[in-house]
């Protein structure tokens, strides 16, 4: 390729423009530049250094006319030696207004060709840079009360923000009105360079407001109580929709950090008033079209009040979760809905998201391309139209589909149908003249046949990064599954998938690393990777009971010990000691879409301290508490999460070891399975393993197979209850330790 004098700006140096010519031939087959700009040959007109990189998101930038850097030195180091500003930009794949942003604005030739002469420009995928984007996000909303994505901030050469806001349009009176793209970008260089002195006293005074942001938490000397949990729980149950589930109103996200928040409550308590809310919660997002009714998994949020138009991208992190607080439901209901959907979930994961390494995709975008039109559409490859369900079904099915999912010809999103059940199956069955049983069957078989035609569609762009952090919570989710209900393919998958974590996202010191992607790992990990992939390894201990998952939670728990914990406060920062210098380091505490780093590690040490009794890691537990008590008692609503690891402080955990003899086990195993206990020690022993798991929990030592039958023993802090052989007289034994907690 030629390089354009202007466009992207690396005119004068032939040799970059080789190397990158280079990488871009060096791409497979299957990679497909994202650009408006051809040369007659099919060849992209631009290529710019984010070719170089592995991240979906910048490379859905690399033949943008802008000049774009990744994040580094090299891009600030050559905006101190120009005296020019830094223009950042940070979103992710499936972000539908950062595709919007970059389709108006940055593939605009025009406003490249300024932004390029006059700017650095850095592009940062958000998913993959953690830190950068809690400090710029921090920022922008100091600066202008909110945030969101695409982030747009305008910074010194010494990173120091000191102008942000998220999406521009690209000209004037362009979207509704207000100050395009250019313009701003037009107005911010000419305040640099005209009122140099201003910009840096704005972009002082931003750096401190952001320092005290970030380290305004005093630890207190006392333990939040009690209260705090009851004050957290009472706000969201105030805010349910007593109607429609959820909280507040639209849009409305999952959150299921919150529905395992009020489910423990409920479970210690006897709270009927939280553990309703999260059951109904539940039950609407099943109904509603958040949940991908054919095939599987929910999608990102709903624009409204009822969950039926979601916004149709569908993220990892958002199923992983949903399915452990489907278990959980199912668990303390016995309503076998909950388990369905929590396995159509895993089965779309397996399906659609799994790598052949093992690992799990990070999202699909929110939109496809309508072949119809040409045109990119949010949600067409999700939706349908009466005609197309006709065209695709017997008239059996059809009849059953439109009457089941509420189908009409006008349709419920741009002309199209979002499926939703809000009717139960005794109703639809007696409008078409047959039982509930044969309903379903129908409802099974053509889901299975819209699958197939829906599978020959353009499908939504699929960000393909392997990211250490969600896939900890997806190996939590299917280790749960594997143990709550007896299912041997899920326990493979959440084998190899601990295989990979631990191998192929681990340095050689043995810390997680962040991002995985076309055959390599980069990025040194996050506070995030390492908690959220220590409480998946507890969890598949808690499935297999193989002593290694323990061993390698400890592990890993250390390394998060020795890079991120913060002895001034008692809380982790997320990023590491040794990591790159930013101009804050944050100490994360929200428990928004993902729960905070800080409330997973929490638990995480809680549990740890109950299997191994030890007192190190439940004070450090406690100086968690205690360095995050502002949040806890102030804004309890904030923190779930870390209300959850609460519960297990204040909770006394029942401990549950059932220890093979010469008989199989299943039938005490199954008991077991059934238990929804949030606070809880159990382990499974068989003959040969009762030496090594004693050595990791103590509370094991002299725990035998009595009268070498498989034996059940369910204590409390080491005082057990009458050895059992008998399932119901171990069922009973677990009611007992509920009823008097």
């Amino acid at each position: 390729m030629t390089a354009d004098p202007h466009l992207p700006g690396l005119a004068g140096d032939g040799q970059l423009q080789t190397e990158l010519d280079a990488v871009f031939a060096g791409k497979p087959a299957e990679y497909r530049p994202r650009t408006h700009h051809f040369m007659p040959s099919g060849q992209p007109r631009f290529v710019n250094r984010l070719i170089r990189e592995t991240s979906p998101y910048l490379l859905q930038h690399a033949h943008n006319p802008v000049n774009w850097y990744a994040w580094g030195d090299e891009a600030f180091t050559r905006a101190r030696q120009e005296a020019k500003p830094v223009f950042l930009s940070v979103g992710y794949s499936t972000c539908h207004w950062c595709h919007v942003m970059e389709r108006e604005s940055f593939e605009d030739e025009a406003i490249a060709e300024y932004l390029n002469g006059h700017y650095v420009a850095i592009k940062v995928d958000r998913e993959e840079r953690p830190d950068v984007d809690e400090v710029y996000m921090t920022a922008l909303q100091a600066l202008t009360g909110s945030g969101g994505w695409p982030m747009t901030v305008f910074m010194t050469p010494e990173r120091e923000p000191f102008f942000a806001g998220t999406y521009f349009p690209p000209r004037d009176g362009q979207r509704g009105g207000g100050l395009g793209f250019l313009t701003v970008l037009q107005r911010v260089h000419h305040e640099y360079t005209h009122r140099g002195e201003r910009v840096l006293e704005s972009a002082a005074e931003i750096r401190r407001a952001l320092h005290e942001a970030t380290h305004r938490s005093t630890p207190s000397d006392d333990l939040p109580g009690e209260a705090a949990i009851e004050a957290g729980v009472a706000w969201f149950v105030r805010q349910h929709d007593k109607v429609w589930g959820g909280f507040g109103g639209a849009p409305k996200f999952p959150r299921p950090v919150a529905l395992e928040l009020l489910l423990a409550h409920s479970e210690r308590t006897g709270d009927l008033a939280g553990r309703e809310a999260a059951l109904h919660t539940l039950r609407q997002m099943m109904r509603g079209g958040l949940r991908d009714h054919v095939g599987g998994g929910f999608h990102r949020y709903s624009v409204d009040d009822r969950w039926l138009i979601p916004h149709f991208e569908k993220m990892l992190y958002d199923n992983a979760q949903l399915v452990t607080a489907l278990l959980d439901a199912y668990q303390c209901t016995a309503d076998p809905s909950f388990a369905v959907v929590a396995r159509e979930t895993l089965d779309y994961l397996i399906a659609e998201m799994r790598s052949p390494d093992g690992g799990f995709y990070s999202a699909t975008d929110a939109d496809s391309l309508d072949p119809t039109t040409g045109e990119s559409e949010e949600g067409w490859y999700f939706t349908w139209t009466r005609q197309e369900i006709d065209e695709a079904l017997p008239v059996d099915l059809a009849r059953a589909v439109h009457e089941w999912f509420v189908t009409t010809d006008e349709g419920n999103f741009e002309g199209r149908c979002q499926f939703h059940t809000p009717r139960d199956p005794e109703v639809v069955a007696r409008r078409l003249g047959i039982t509930p049983e044969v309903l379903m069957n129908r409802i099974h078989d053509a889901k299975r046949g819209l699958y197939e035609v829906r599978s020959r569609r353009p499908p939504p762009l699929r960000d393909d990064k392997i990211l250490a952090s969600w896939n900890g919570l997806t190996l939590s989710a299917f280790a749960r599954a594997a143990w709550v209900l007896g299912d041997a393919t899920y326990r493979d998958v959440a084998l190899t998938l601990a295989e990979f974590l631990t191998t192929r996202l681990r340095d050689a010191e043995g810390r997680m690393l962040r991002s995985f992607n076309e055959g390599r790992a980069s990025t040194r990990g996050f506070l995030d990777d390492h908690a959220f992939v220590v409480q998946g390894l507890i969890d598949l201990f808690e499935c297999t009971f193989a002593p290694r998952w323990l061993d390698l939670a400890v592990e890993i728990q250390a390394q998060l010990d020795a890079h991120h914990h913060n002895p001034a406060t008692g809380a982790y920062f997320t990023a590491p000691s040794d990591g790159e210098p930013l101009i804050t380091r944050h100490q994360p505490e929200y428990d928004g879409a993902e729960p905070s780093g800080n409330s997973v590690t929490a638990c995480n040490l809680l549990r740890l301290a109950a299997y191994m009794d030890s007192d190190d890691l439940r004070e450090r537990a406690l100086g968690m508490f205690r360095a995050q008590s502002e949040a806890i008692e102030r804004t309890p609503m904030t923190v779930p999460k870390l209300l959850v690891a609460l519960e297990l402080a204040v909770s006394m955990p029942v401990e549950i070891f059932i220890v093979a003899g010469n008989d199989p086990v299943d039938a005490l195993v199954d008991v077991l399975r059934t238990q929804y206990l949030p606070s809880r020690v159990i382990a499974v022993t068989e003959p040969s393993d009762d030496l090594r798991l004693a050595e990791r929990i103590p509370a094991l030592n002299g725990k035998l197979a009595v009268d070498g039958r498989s034996t059940a023993y369910v204590c409390e802090r080491g005082s057990c209850q009458r050895p059992t052989n008998d399932p119901e007289e171990l069922r009973a034994q677990i009611d007992q330790k509920r009823r008097t907690v």
